[in-house]
């Protein structure tokens, strides 16, 4: 299947009650697919007027206590940001499918990763933040989906999967394995009708003074859980590499098959993958700089992934960068090139 159809599939299998959407490229194929299987389940499909309508109507689908999701492609996501601040100041669980496309503006329809930044850092107001997977091929764009609606479920938090353009146009064999799910809480706090118990209210406004700055520091506690328990990246090559290649999705793929080639022509490279984009594989990376080694980080963007491992790396050693942006996607060749010609540090006696 192609990546678009597989992860709507797989969304359907992990139990999504309710999906909105509006067409934009190169996602098309989502709200299509979604439009016959959905009712086929006897379950809510709405074309929305607009972006801004989709994840109001997530907003609405979540309050009830329903699995809710959105997709769309990078301008489209942007409309959405208010949502989501939204979705996050309620504690609202939903999942957004970002299928990157190039920017800023409407930018093309060509595959991209530029908006990590928005992703990563909570592209509305206010200081939250949302679960964000990057998956590499189609196969674990299916895994994600299951994984993405019991961690939103979990911990009542926006999950954000970062697709690209690549990754949902491909066709790839896969597996649609129903693997077991987490142990979740009961949703004790949705709008399910008060006959019989308490009121529930779910809301972002709190205008007592005080009120919403212990609102913050609760949601900053519940984050720090995330950041405790639900990192996830891949290494390969690492424990020897002397030139250590960080990249994500499918510039990861790419970068795989440099370190490859590399490997093969005698330099000791290795790669690291981060899964979980937010929370970010900090711990992981630092303990590889802690080895005298050079890191180049790889991106379908002018940079920005390469802040966090500049972060994590903390100024151990040396972090290079090589990117391509607005749909610019790097070869193998180019990779090679830019491994073969780095200068490894000398260590330094005691």
């Amino acid at each position: 299947m192609c990546g678009n159809e597989a992860l709507a599939e797989a969304a359907i299998i992990a139990g999504l009650d309710a999906y909105f959407g509006y067409p934009i490229t190169p996602q098309n194929e989502i709200t299509a697919y979604m439009s016959r299987r959905m009712p086929e389940e006897n379950r809510v499909f709405l074309q929305s007027e607009s972006e801004l309508a989709a994840i109001n109507m997530v907003f609405g689908a979540s309050a009830t206590g329903k699995r809710a999701m959105t997709t769309s492609s990078s301008p489209g996501i942007s409309l959405m940001q208010e949502g989501i601040s939204y979705l996050a100041g309620a504690e609202l669980p939903a999942v957004v499918v970002n299928v990157m496309r190039g920017g800023p503006g409407l930018g093309n329809i060509a595959p991209s990763q530029g908006d990590y930044f928005q992703a990563t850092r909570g592209g509305g107001h206010g200081d939250y933040r949302t679960i964000v997977l990057g998956p590499s091929s189609v196969q674990e764009l299916v895994d994600c989906m299951p994984l993405a609606f019991d961690l939103a479920d979990q911990y009542r938090m926006t999950v954000v999967i970062l697709a690209d353009g690549i990754l949902g146009q491909m066709m790839e064999p896969i597996v649609f394995d129903k693997k077991p799910r987490r142990k979740l809480p009961a949703k004790n706090w949705a709008l399910t009708g008060a006959d019989g118990r308490e009121q529930n209210i779910v809301r972002s406004l709190w205008l007592k003074e005080g009120v919403v700055e212990q609102h913050n520091y609760d949601l900053q506690a519940k984050y720090k859980e995330v950041k405790k328990n639900e990192v996830l990246c891949e290494q390969y090559e690492v424990d020897d590499a002397e030139i250590v290649v960080v990249a994500y999705g499918v510039a990861a793929r790419i970068v795989r098959s440099a370190v490859e080639k590399a490997r093969q022509d005698g330099i000791k490279a290795g790669w690291i993958r981060p899964i979980t984009l937010w929370p970010f594989p900090t711990e992981q990376i630092s303990r590889a700089a802690d080895e005298l080694r050079i890191f180049l980080v790889v991106e379908m963007s002018c940079g920005q992934m390469v802040e966090d491992v500049k972060l994590a790396v903390a100024g151990k050693v040396p972090v290079l960068f090589y990117g391509r942006p607005g749909g610019g996607v790097p070869t193998v060749e180019q990779i090679f090139e830019k491994i073969k010609n780095l200068t490894i540090p000398v260590k330094q006696k005691g």
